[in-house]
């Protein structure tokens, strides 16, 4: 009997409180995901290229346990909240009934533990299921092939994720299961005061609505301007004015809110009852709003700024070369190594590239382009220009890249290869030191004259970024490519040689890019080759998505479900308190249809505030991750991260539209129970 009761009960609190029974199952999925990063292939694969970066980001992960289980500890406790005052009649006739305190202690703790029990049923298998599609979603991003990727369940993190979820379950049910049996009967079947506050408009209401948008016009300028990252003081400065000014706004909220009641009062309906009714909700709980607007603040950035810089990261390095094996000007035979080792056949393209220094010149004129930087200094100012000149300044002795080497590896990668003529050269600029691609190619459009090694030449063609080799070891900032028998003359003979490789199509599609690399790599092991792979760039890449995609999507996900399920909760207590208000007006004649639209008209307001004023600050909070976070080599495309950033805004706006719907659903089912005849106590 009991334990029929408990699930009667039990079933009967997720189908009247569906928008807290989803935020769960949202929040173990995200705990799974989080917890069972250790055990993911693509965090395997990540540990053997980037062990230290891994360990660093795996270190976080308990900080983010923790952290969450506070956030969502309050969560629980203040939508379990709403349920036991909403059932406090409920309670109170179980006592009249006879049932012992005690054993209404037990029952309400049980029927929160079967409900948490069947979360974790339903949320752990789902949280499985997609832990391995992102997973494999995300190593598809760079476009690695087949991962031979393997299932992995990790008891580790379900246990965890157990652990955490109940623990916090079953302390809030604790404490609310002893509160309310400890209450007296006339206190339970007593229905729930309204508690309303005075709708007078106070002088401080306005200075703080005015304060409030001051202080955060001076936040918006201090991120947008670069300022916050500059030091310590100014980013504290910010988040302060920040968060001040978001509180002053909604504390003065009351006054916006006012106006538009005053001027529904000749609208036809309950318009001037539905924008009472958010007055009153707006002054009785200004703060909480607020700290809702602030973390779907906080979702939106993090999911903006995330999910824009990983995708962007995906397609920032094209993949031309697989190996560059360390070589020298003195003749160390790489081919012959690889053909020792059974390696040649693996390799459709082997060649070489030649990087120096300019050694023919013992004078202080070795290098000097006074032409462009006058072209430079002449073009419209911007950051980027004054970023590129001061750059350019000071470089004194570029790096020789030979031609025929760099010609052969854009051959392979499908560009146009350079043309020069004698006495020209052409730029090369690393991808991430090209922050301005447009304002050198209008430089070079003039041909500007430079000065090398004592001799004139002048600068030829567009701007090249194609890396040289397949990882980092070489990031040249400026460097400059000539003809073969210039490089030759330029460096007297010395310079290092890289040897650039690309693995055969055969391979590739037999075992996939990754599996073969494995393999050569194996066999490279045991020679004293000096090589990089494409694994290492991969490798680096893909922890940048990892960290970005994971990290941000997980605090976005749980800030996004604590913010709607706080502010549905609200709602509805609200609604509830004010119950007497509906029945009256259904006893002067308002139908419940009529009631049920101005209770989504509501619903549509009190949320539509804090997304709004969330929204706003979000566009200038995304703009300042850009600004200080971003390095220099993606600064250069920020009106595409921009419109990411705005695409995935967009698409948590709609989930938010999600919300509303069912919390209105909710509402527009409590009205219509209101409405239904009993007896009074």
């Amino acid at each position: 009997m009991f334990f029929d009761m408990v699930r009667q009960n039990s079933r009967r609190n997720r189908k009247e409180n569906g928008i807290f029974f989803s935020s769960l199952l949202a929040s173990i999925v995200a705990f799974y995901i989080v917890l069972s990063l250790p055990r993911q292939d693509v965090m395997v694969f990540l540990g053997q290229m980037e062990s230290d970066a891994v360990s660093r980001l795996l270190g976080m992960v308990p900080l983010l346990y923790g952290v969450t289980l506070f956030l969502l500890f309050f969560l629980v406790y203040f939508a379990s909240k709403y349920q036991m005052e909403r059932r406090s009649h409920e309670f109170g006739i179980y006592l009249i009934l006879g049932m012992k305190r005690s054993r209404l202690f037990f029952l309400l703790l049980a029927e929160g533990l079967w409900g948490s029990l069947l979360s974790l049923g339903i949320g752990l298998p789902a949280a499985v299921l997609l832990s391995e599609m992102v997973s494999l979603v995300t190593a598809r991003l760079v476009g690695i092939g087949i991962l031979g990727h393997q299932t992995a369940f990790s008891p580790e993190a379900a246990l965890l994720t157990v652990a955490g979820f109940l623990g916090i379950q079953l302390l809030a049910f604790l404490l609310l299961s002893g509160k309310a049996s400890r209450m007296e009967i006339g206190s339970l079947l007593a229905p729930a005061p309204e508690n309303a506050k005075p709708q007078d408009i106070l002088w401080s209401h306005k200075l703080s609505l005015f304060l409030g948008i001051l202080c955060l016009a001076a936040a918006y300028l201090l991120a947008i301007l670069g300022i916050s990252w500059t030091s310590l003081l100014y980013m504290g400065a910010t988040l302060s004015l920040g968060l001040l000014g978001t509180f002053l706004l909604f504390y003065g909220m009351r006054i916006i809110l006012s106006g538009l009641a005053r001027r529904s009062r000749k609208s036809p309906g309950l318009a001037i009852f539905t924008f009472r009714q958010l007055q009153e909700n707006v002054i009785c709980q200004p703060f909480s709003m607020a700290v809702s607007s602030l973390l779907i603040l906080a979702a939106l950035c993090c999911f903006g700024f995330g999910a824009a810089t990983a995708v962007s990261r995906s397609g920032q390095d094209s993949h031309v070369i697989d190996y560059t094996f360390q070589g020298s000007y003195e003749g160390i035979d790489v081919e012959k190594i690889l053909e020792s080792n059974g390696l040649t056949d693996s390799f459709q393209d082997l060649f070489k590239m030649k990087v120096g220094h300019i050694r023919s010149a013992e004078t202080e004129e070795g290098y000097k382009m006074p032409e462009a930087l006058n072209l430079l200094e002449s073009m419209p100012q911007s950051q980027e220009r004054d970023t590129l000149l001061y750059n350019l300044r000071q470089m004194d002795s570029p790096h020789l890249i030979s031609l025929s080497g760099y010609n052969h590896l854009i051959a392979i990668a499908g560009k146009e290869m350079v043309q020069l003529e004698q006495g020209q050269a052409a730029v090369y600029m690393d991808a991430e030191f090209a922050i301005s691609p447009k304002l050198i190619n209008q430089m070079l459009a003039q041909e500007p004259e430079i000065c090398l090694a004592g001799e004139r030449r002048r600068l030829a063609g567009a701007l090249q970024t194609t890396d040289l080799v397949v990882d980092r070891s070489i990031t040249l900032s400026f460097a400059l490519i000539v003809r073969d028998e210039d490089f030759e003359a330029l460096t007297a003979g010395e310079y290092d040689v890289y040897w650039n490789g690309v693995l055969t199509e055969h391979a590739v599609e037999r075992q996939g890019l990754l599996q073969a690399m494995m393999q050569i790599n194996e066999k490279l092991a045991h020679t004293a080759l000096g090589y990089e792979s494409y694994l290492q760039n991969v490798g680096r890449q893909l922890f940048y998505q990892v960290a970005a995609s994971y990290v941000t999507l997980y605090l976005a996900l749980i800030f996004l479900v604590i913010a709607n399920t706080v502010l549905g909760v609200q709602f509805l207590m609200r609604q509830q308190k004010t119950g007497r208000r509906y029945q009256t007006l259904i006893r002067l004649g308002s139908s419940c249809q009529a009631l049920c639209k101005a209770a989504k008209k509501q619903v549509r307001w009190h949320f539509g505030i804090p997304i709004a004023v969330a929204a706003a600050s979000s566009c200038f909070g995304i703009w300042s991750l850009f600004t200080g976070l971003l390095p220099l080599g993606m600064r250069g495309s920020l009106g595409e991260l921009f419109a990411l950033a705005g695409i995935t805004v967009l698409v948590l706006c709609i989930v938010e539209l999600w919300y509303l719907a069912a919390v209105a659903k909710a509402s527009s089912k409590h009205i219509l129970k209101m409405m239904e005849p009993g007896r009074e106590e």
